[in-house]
């Protein structure tokens, strides 16, 4: 059983990996902004549904502010700047950035849960964040075509705010689970009310709304379903299931697997290059992971 869940490993980081790539396809049929408030809408609906069936949608009045800060940072900041950022960007790319997300919860964690970080974690994060030099020099054609700040091309800084904005997203819903509220609606009214947000903002900003910002149907809707149903219904619950039987440790190092993975789709699916700037990065963010948590388990 242990070598079949050690498999369930791979397999849910290969699917977290997929999703960066079925995002670069889903944009060939629809605007940015629509397509992402849409998936998320959706998959809020599918979950808030389900729970519906159970009888298990209950909310404290007082609780509302954290269900609310959830989806507007953990759904509407993140995913209106990840597909931003992932329109230009390859999704190796992508995925590489957001393998910071450890780092960054260790930085901002003191300000929101009052968990303060040792010399030793400090210089994990840091060298983290050096991990991203290698690879902000490799830009594709879309990004030398855009705006720059510094060395940043506006769809880096993109990707940098979406897990920034995941980071803060994450820690409101360890809160909600402190409250004793499942994963399971957490995510369910957060992916809804998120999601309902940007198809707002979408029509706000004039994407091309005649009827709607669609360009193919078929795929369109092909697609967005399959992006939800791995990303939102498999990952999530899957991710959940292994925390019960490996450490949130190991988890986190595994994770290091889903930039090769995401490098190998983008490949094979989108013809994306790979070159050796990419593997630089992820040897020095397992370093620096590596340093991080050998200090946490001491």
């Amino acid at each position: 059983m242990k070598k079949i869940r050690l498999l369930l490993v791979f397999l849910l980081f290969a699917l977290f990996a997929s999703v960066f790539s079925l995002q670069k396809i889903c944009l060939c049929y629809a605007d940015p902004l629509f397509l992402m408030g849409f998936r998320m809408a959706l998959s809020g609906f599918l979950l808030i549904f389900i729970l519906f069936l159970n009888g298990k949608i209950k909310i404290k009045k007082e609780h509302f502010y954290l269900f609310f800060l959830l989806g507007l940072f953990n759904i509407y900041f993140t995913n209106i700047f990840e597909i931003l950022g992932l329109k230009t960007m390859s999704s190796a790319k992508a995925c590489l950035i957001y393998s910071l997300s450890p780092f960054l919860t260790a930085f901002i964690a003191p300000i929101f849960l009052n968990e303060f970080i040792t010399a030793r974690k400090f210089f994990g994060i840091l060298i983290g964040f050096f991990g991203l030099i290698p690879m902000i020099y490799i830009k594709s054609l879309e990004e030398l075509n855009i705006k720059t700040i510094w060395v940043f091309s506006m769809s880096e800084l993109f990707l940098l705010f979406a897990v920034f904005f995941s980071v803060i997203g994450w820690i409101f819903l360890k809160k909600i689970q402190l409250k004793g509220y499942s994963f399971f609606l957490a995510n369910g009214i957060s992916m809804f009310f998120g999601g309902f947000c940007i198809l707002i903002t979408s029509f706000v900003v004039n994407e091309n709304w005649n009827p709607f910002p669609i360009y193919n149907l078929f795929y369109f809707m092909f697609f967005t379903f399959l992006t939800a149903i791995i990303s939102n219904i498999i990952c999530y619950n899957l991710f959940g299931y292994l925390l019960n039987y490996f450490s949130a440790t190991f988890m986190t190092f595994s994770g290091l697997m889903t930039p090769f993975f995401a490098a190998f789709f983008g490949y094979f699916f989108l013809k994306e290059g790979i070159t050796w700037h990419f593997f630089l990065s992820v040897f020095i963010f397992f370093f620096g992971l590596l340093i991080f948590y050998f200090d946490e388990k001491n």
